[in-house]
């Protein structure tokens, strides 16, 4: 028998999935010492199999996660399968700089540990499932990008941040059923300085729907939709699988002219308009 436990952040995806799957959801329990240390637990976990849901959105997630994932061991499970709706450090793939770690290989070598198996959605670069051992799998949830967006797009261009995320845009383009695809040209310089160069696309008086697989802090997006705007373009939606949205980004995207913004519960956010769930549920 199979029993889902939550991270503090997935809730919502778990309670999904379980539905999704028709398997029971246990009743975790997360708490914090007085010297600021974590304590995930999972007292009613009683099973074989224990399908661990947990978004790392901060470095409390990533130890909760670790607790979790010892805690169902520590109950009897036989398989510990653990799925990252979203992988946080996933991007960090490489060094960017000498004396800099490999973020993603670190965490996923520590999340190894405790997992018979790894799912993680969409993630920014695949590869990094190469860091899992043994090697995690990548869900591809792009494809339910195209269901909360209206359904009267005028004319309608789906793009991508850079060259790299265009199949992306395609996924949604031919979910949503009609439209033209193109890409910015995207170089980054560093962490944090990115250069963008306008696509070539025509988007005067056209809907576009602006398809990525995170949006974080919304700099570069919005700056995305200023040359759009530029443009005379119609409508801007913003899709994307992930929407961390820091700080300020919901703002700084609705100053640029965003119509609306739409995401997915990897991480449960205002605008986690559709469910990965079906797609997790299909790779278990």
């Amino acid at each position: 028998m199979t029993t889902i436990v939550s991270g503090a952040d997935s809730q919502t995806l778990a309670a999904a999935l379980a539905r999704e799957l028709d398997v029971s959801l246990a009743t975790a329990e997360y708490n914090r010492f007085p010297d600021g240390e974590l304590l995930a637990a999972a007292p009613d976990f009683d099973d074989d199999r224990a399908i661990i849901v947990a978004s790392t959105v901060s470095s409390d997630a990533h130890m909760e996660l670790l607790q979790l994932q010892d805690a169902v061991r520590e109950a009897g499970a036989e398989e510990v399968v653990t799925i990252l709706p979203y992988m946080g450090y996933g991007r960090q793939d490489k060094a960017f700089e000498a004396g800099h770690p490999i973020s993603a290989r670190a965490v996923a070598r520590a999340i190894s540990t405790g997992a018979d198996r790894v799912l993680t959605v969409t993630p920014h670069e695949e590869a990094v499932c190469e860091f899992f051992e043994p090697t995690a799998t990548a869900v591809d949830a792009a494809g339910r990008l195209a269901e909360p967006l209206p359904d009267d797009l005028e004319d309608p261009v789906f793009l991508s941040p850079d060259a790299g995320a265009i199949e992306l845009a395609e996924t949604v383009r031919d979910a949503y059923g009609d439209g033209e695809t193109d890409y910015f040209e995207k170089k980054r310089h560093s962490g944090t300085d990115v250069e963008i160069t306008p696509s070539d696309v025509d988007v005067a008086g056209r809907d576009v729907v602006v398809a990525d697989d995170i949006i974080a802090t919304g700099s570069t997006m919005s700056e995305s939709v200023a040359v759009l705007q530029e443009r005379g373009v119609g409508r801007v939606f913003l899709t994307c699988v992930h929407p961390l949205l820091a700080d300020n980004a919901v703002t700084k995207l609705s100053r640029a002219g965003v119509e609306a913004i739409y995401g997915t519960d990897t991480i449960e956010r205002p605008m986690s308009d559709v469910s990965v769930a079906p797609s997790i549920a299909e790779h278990l």
